[in-house]
């Protein structure tokens, strides 16, 4: 079934119904039950929530303190609250709306009994209530009580998107609502899109409106904070435009490195190259463990579901190759610190290899970043499917699979600016960590709007030694200042979790740890070098709270954000590595763009591929798109 645009149609009016229906519930929870208004902005005094169970009273301190959270920095006025309470149900509604979804679509791939198809009908649900008997009481809390062992369940790999105890996942809808939710999910016209890996970024691509997008614009001209950027720039790419920049990027590199004996050459259906092309095979061929490919602007991660595709027969090909050249004929010189042994002396046979590659894709290919804190639960989803669907197809069953790791997707979160809680977490630290700390956090100012165009890696050199050296010294020598990065990292990373899981710690301070834990995950990522970057980058006028700061750090390319997204992916990519983007076709012949184009797309690097594709690309976006390949130079 392809996403034509009469699929597209229905699913649209699936999220928008379901939008409603959750945004309207939780509003009545937090106005009826928890004392927040978002319509006044009003908070009621705990101790006046007299009607509360002491559960829910649990649950209403804790959405007082994510409001707290959410608002530090932000000021206390009237208006801030109601946008931060109605952040609140914009993100509760948000993420039952994914997890039920990802239910629907672990189903559909024979990861679960049916579950949320038939509701409390559904089989796994009748099993469940004929273990427990009557003890989870009537049908609709023993249902919701099920759901919520599910979602525990899958936490333990997808946290970002099923941990129960995040800021965003502690509402739930009643049984009223959530029944309404549920007959929408299983609308007969719905359910084959479930088998789909498109779905689940199409359901984030429509649960912002069109509507919502264009009041934006129509109030400002730039983006006035990172939702904004996020929404304004939220279009679907579609596959075959995906297909013919991955093809480009990731297929082409390997296609050289094998001398062109790769069977991507057949399968990759817009690699282009020659009918007779042989390029000349090095004597050694990377070890896939080290390939690297970046979407820095991730989305749903389309990009990294198609790579997937080619990187499982990288793996076979690399293994082949090094059973026929011998161990050490993989090369491992660019990621020395891994520790990787050969392939042949990690793995017993190919089969053994090809169980474990849908891990090695994830925790060692495959990275995104995104501003967008929702998306990144979704790009998470995403790849974690797509290792089952590949584990599903090669016959692994469930209980023989390996364990996957949080991967590789980053939220670019703001850092937290509570100063009591910075002060009471510096107070633990010596006085050269905690200058540490709070010098990294004035460096992350701003994330949310930058992501990876903050070029943590070229500042944080400075930092180490102005606090460990002293100011003005440069004479510590780049191995020892990572090295110091590193070991003080390590101990800020100890620190914050330490911080966070004392008896005595607040939600606020848990809150305020897993921030800053994120920030230093976004510093090591800008550290990483790339083979490949592909992307659909943000376009536009630059967002009014870094603006100053983008221009001066990428003076090249500061008229538009889809300049300096290309800029900052080629400074991410090894020397021959290729950047894939597609964005307005405009930046090629408009005088405007003259600099970047001399000094960025053909001073760095040179163009080795183009497509002119013209209007209705992208969805709704009304602008000419080109989809282009870079290589790097120099």
């Amino acid at each position: 079934m392809a996403f034509d645009q009469g699929t597209r149609n229905r699913l649209q009016r699936l999220v928008s119904d379901c939008r409603k229906t959750l945004t309207d519930e939780f509003t009545l929870q937090l106005q009826q039950d928890y004392g927040l208004d978002p319509l006044t902005g009003e908070v009621t005094e705990l101790s006046r929530l007299t009607h509360l169970t002491d559960r829910e009273r649990h649950i209403a301190a804790l959405l007082r303190e994510t409001l707290a959270h959410y608002l530090a920095g932000e000021g206390e006025s009237k208006t801030q609250r109601q946008m931060a309470i109605q952040r609140i149900i914009r993100e509760q509604a948000f993420t039952v709306l994914n997890r039920l979804a990802a239910l629907l679509m672990m189903e559909a791939r024979g990861l679960l009994l049916p579950a949320v198809s038939q509701g409390v009908q559904s089989q796994a649900f009748e099993l469940y209530r004929h273990v427990a008997g009557t003890a989870l009481g009537e049908t609709g809390e023993a249902y919701q009580t099920f759901l919520f062992s599910l979602f525990d369940e899958f936490a333990l790999d997808l946290p970002a998107l099923f941990d129960r105890f995040a800021p965003q996942g502690r509402l739930f809808p009643r049984e009223t609502a959530l029944n309404e939710l549920l007959a929408l999910l299983n609308d007969h016209e719905i359910e084959p899109l479930w088998a789909l890996d498109e779905t689940i970024g199409w359901i984030y691509q429509y649960f912002n409106s069109q509507e919502e997008r264009k009041a934006m614009r129509k109030a400002s001209q730039a983006p006035r904070n990172s939702r904004e950027l996020a929404v304004r720039n939220q279009f679907f790419t579609p596959r075959y435009v995906v297909e013919f920049l991955v093809d480009n990027t990731l297929g082409r590199q390997w296609f050289n490195a094998t001398g062109g004996t790769t069977p991507l050459r057949d399968s990759c259906q817009y690699l282009l190259v020659k009918p007779d092309e042989q390029p000349e095979a090095g004597i050694k061929l990377r070890d896939p463990r080290t390939l690297k490919l970046l979407d820095p602007a991730c989305g749903s991660m389309h990009f990294g579901l198609y790579a997937f595709d080619l990187f499982l027969q990288i793996y076979r090909d690399a293994w082949q190759w090094e059973q026929q050249h011998g161990p050490g004929s993989l090369d491992l010189s660019t990621q020395p610190e891994a520790g990787f042994e050969p392939l042949c002396h990690t793995y017993g046979d190919e089969e053994a290899l090809l169980r474990d590659v849908p891990r090695l894709i994830i925790e060692h290919n495959i990275y995104g970043v995104e501003i967008d804190p929702r998306a990144a639960q979704i790009a998470s989803l995403a790849l974690w499917l797509r290792a089952q669907r590949a584990w599903h197809e090669a016959g692994v069953p469930a209980l023989e699979r390996p364990d996957v790791g949080r991967g590789n997707v980053i939220a670019a979160v703001a850092p937290p600016v509570e100063k009591a809680l910075r002060e009471a977490f510096a107070a633990r630290l010596d006085r050269r960590d905690a200058e540490l700390f709070e010098k990294t956090l004035q460096m992350l100012k701003g994330l949310p709007e930058l992501g990876v165009l903050l070029r943590a890696e070229k500042e944080l050199p400075a930092l180490v030694r102005q606090v460990y050296v002293g100011k003005g010294t440069d004479d510590l020598f780049a191995e020892l200042e990572q090295e110091t990065w590193r070991k003080a990292e390590e101990r800020l990373r100890r620190a914050l979790r330490e911080f966070s899981e004392e008896a005595s710690a607040t939600y606020r301070s848990r809150l305020f740890a897993q921030d800053a834990l994120q920030g230093l995950r976004m510093i090591d990522l800008c550290r990483v070098v790339f083979d490949v970057v592909v992307m659909n980058p943000p376009f536009g006028a630059l967002s009014a709270g870094v603006k100053d700061k983008l221009g001066k750090d990428y003076p090249n390319s500061m008229n538009d954000l889809l300049a300096i997204f290309v800029e900052r992916g080629l400074e991410n990519l090894i020397k021959g590595g290729r950047l894939g983007a597609i964005t307005s076709r405009a930046c090629f012949f408009l005088t405007t763009y003259r600099k970047w184009r001399k000094q960025v797309v053909l001073g760095v690097a040179r163009p080795a591929a183009m497509a002119d594709l013209g209007h209705g690309v992208m969805d709704d976006a009304m602008v000419e798109a080109a989809a282009y390949v870079l290589e790097k130079q120099a």
